[in-house]
Order: structure tokens, then C-alpha cells, then sequence
């Protein structure tokens, strides 16, 4: 799914020297490399604050843990993605909050978000499913009509660019009041081992989540707020410092791939490809960039989506479901206030979606054969 090696081969020295450096300098914990990678992350990200941290899920605990959100409150979320969104909510003993998606780009259905808005609602958690940007500009007004957090899941999506009703576009993770996102390493911009890292415009709030990441500590042992054991390592952040001038280049190299997929399914009855929200409404065309593709995921709609997955999988391709199971059905996150009514699409695309290679590396002729072994087998 990921060809992790050949990506390396191509930074191999820069990445070798930038990680001896570390074991040189012995500064493994918040070093130099950790404080230079927050910079240059804020930098390319336009945000003011970014604030390292062990891996995604943290980084989506600690902003809630940050904005003050208290057992009892409800988080709405997305009930298809994965379950590190909703598992937070739970671990800080808020209340989830499941709404079905939209089934053209599998991000949160605006109109689900506003039947589910309470009283006891304070936050929306969007994410930016498998590298495409959610409807922000919807999402920050709902927020601002009913006085909400909005928290970016953009675990998937760094890199993906957000265009405003008016034209401006933004990073998406930058958007919102807080957003967090995941460096592992299949991610677009992934190290070789674990980290994430959490984002804000809010100075307030980046204090406090700076004391929260470093056992609630300021001053050295003087712990002014409830805290984790949550800090980016210094080879980690070596290593993400040597990739992230190559992000572009990556996010362009997939939506490279991501287009020649689509033109070798166009036409094929009984597959869906990937569609964006912007007005274009094919992220796969020359001018958008709101989709990364960290996955190319496909619906198939006139054969058995399991028995593709073993066709592909006999034939050395490899794949993935994302998502087989949806959270709401999951024994951790059932909830008897559900109504199956309610998540018509997200039943639907758990039965039908496949994810395909997707990677910086893809060249014409793997492309070439696995788009013809996925014809091959629908059209029988």
C-alpha cells in the first residue's frame, strides 16, 4: 500500500546525516531538531502555533484536554473514520457523538451536524477523510451560530489546501480552533516511528496545551495544569525535517496517480472514484489541490467488494477496507440513542469501499496493472 523504502531511497542521505547528528548530539528529548521542525511546520501550515507531541491520537486528546471540555459534554463526529476520533471523547469521558457522511466524499454530512446540535453540544471534530478537505466554511459557521470548538482531525489531509467561499485558501488543520494530525509512517508526511503534532492560532490555548504535552509542567517540576507524557522525539523530528520541504512533491506525485486511476475507471459501470468538494468536483483534475490522497478509495457497486479484495490480493495487490465495521456498531461505541436510520450511508459505504495503492512511488505500469486487474473482475 505504501512503498516506504523506495521514498527513503531518494532522501537516504539526508536523512541518515540529519539522524546521526542526533545520536551525536545526545539531545533525544525536545532538541534543537524538535524546535526546528515546530518552526518550520508553522511556517509551511501558515498557523501560529504548532506543538509536537508522541503520536495523532494524543494530539487530538490533548486539544480537547485544552480547550477545558468536561465529562458529559458532546463531541460530534464523523461515524465513518477511524476509531481514534471517537476513542479520545471516550478516554476524557465526554460524549460521542455519531452523524452519518456524505456519500460523494465521505466527509461529515452538514446536515446530520446540525440535528445533532444540543444544549450539551460544545465541539465538531471534522476529519479530513483519507486526504480530502471537509466543508469547513459550513462547519466554522455552524460553530459560530451555536458557540462550538471545532477540532481538525487532519491525521489524513496535512498538506490539503481548504478554498473559502471567498476565495482564501487555508491549510487545512489551520482552520478551525485547534487541529492535531498524525506523523506515522504511511502518513503523507510520515516519520519512522510514531508522532503527531497539534496546531492553533490561539495563544492562550498553545500555552496550555505546551504545559499539557510536558506533564502539565511550565517551570520544572512545578505542574500548573493536569498533564500527559506526550513529546515528538528528536530523531522523529530529524526525520520529518528532511521530508517536509518534499510534501508538496509528495501530495502532487499521488494526486498525479490518483488522476491516472480515475481515467482508466472512467466509464467502468459499478465503480464509484474519489469526488471532492470543490466546485470543480473531481479532485483529480489539474487545478485542485484540496485532496491529498492518502487514500484512493473507490465504491463498487455491482460486485462483492470481499471477493475483489481476494481477487486483488491473489494477484500480489495489495488493498484495504477503510472502514469494514462503522463506529456506531462497534461494541466500544454502541449507544442505544443510535437509530440505524440515521447512518443510511456510512452502512452503505462500509459494504462497498476498497482503497487501492497510494503512494508517492506508483509508476505507469503498477498503476496500469492493478486498475486492469480491478476492471478485469468487475466486468466478468
Amino acid at each position: 500500500m505504501v512503498d516506504l523504502k523506495g521514498q527513503y531511497e531518494h532522501i537516504k542521505e539526508q536523512v541518515d546525516t540529519s539522524v546521526l547528528q542526533v545520536l551525536e548530539s545526545t539531545a533525544y528529548i525536545n532538541g534543537p531538531e524538535v524546535h526546528a521542525f515546530q518552526k518550520e511546520l508553522e511556517e509551511y501550515l501558515g498557523v501560529k502555533h504548532v506543538i509536537p507531541c508522541a503520536n495523532g491520537t494524543d494530539a487530538l486528546q490533548i486539544a480537547m484536554m485544552g480547550l477545558g471540555l468536561q465529562p458529559g459534554d458532546e463531541v460530534i463526529t464523523a461515524d465513518f473514520t477511524f476509531a481514534a476520533t471517537v476513542e479520545v471523547i471516550a478516554l476524557l469521558q465526554l460524549t460521542p457523538v455519531l452523524v452519518d457522511v456524505d456519500p460523494v466524499n465521505f466527509n461529515i454530512d452538514i446536515e446530520a451536524v446540525k440535528k445533532a446540535i444540543t444544549p450539551r453540544t460544545k465541539a465538531i471534530v471534522p476529519v479530513h477523510l483519507f486526504g480530502l478537505a471537509a466543508n469547513m466554511d459550513a462547519i466554522m459557521e455552524l460553530a459560530n451560530e451555536h458557540d462550538l470548538y471545532v477540532i481538525e482531525d487532519n491525521a489524513q489531509g496535512i498538506g490539503a489546501n481548504y478554498t473559502s467561499k471567498d476565495g482564501t485558501k487555508t491549510k487545512t488543520g489551520a482552520i478551525g480552533h485547534v487541529g492535531s494530525t498524525s506523523f506515522f509512517p504511511s502518513k503523507n508526511l510520515g516519520c519512522y516511528g510514531d508522532g503527531g503534532a497539534i496546531f492553533t492560532n490561539d495563544d492562550d490555548l498553545a500555552h496550555t496545551i505546551r504545559g499539557i504535552v510536558n506533564h502539565g509542567m511550565y517551570v520544572r517540576y512545578h505542574h500548573d495544569v493536569v498533564g500527559v507524557n506526550s513529546r515528538l522525539d528528536s530523531i522523529q523530528a530529524a526525520i520529518l525535517r528532511a521530508k517536509l520541504p518534499h510534501l508538496d512533491t509528495y501530495n502532487a506525485a499521488r494526486r498525479n496517480a490518483a488522476r491516472k486511476y480515475t481515467q482508466a475507471f472512467a466509464g467502468i459501470e459499478g465503480i464509484i472514484t474519489p469526488k471532492g468538494f470543490c466546485d470543480v468536483g473531481n479532485c483529480v483534475c489539474d487545478v485542485c489541490d484540496c485532496h491529498v490522497f492518502h487514500q484512493y478509495t473507490l465504491r463498487i457497486t455491482n460486485a462483492d467488494r470481499d471477493e475483489l479484495v481476494q481477487h486483488l490480493n491473489e494477484n500480489n495487490i495489495p488493498c484495504g477496507v477503510y472502514y469494514p465495521i462503522p463506529l456506531h456498531l462497534q461494541k466500544a461505541y454502541a449507544d442505544e440513542r443510535y437509530n440505524e436510520a440515521d447512518f443510511a450511508v456510512t452502512n452503505q459505504l462500509v459494504k462497498e469501499v476498497i482503497s487501492l495503492p497510494m503512494h508517492t512511488e506508483l509508476d505507469d505500469e503498477q498503476i496500469a496493472f492493478i486498475t486492469e486487474t480491478v476492471i478485469n473482475f468487475v466486468s466478468k
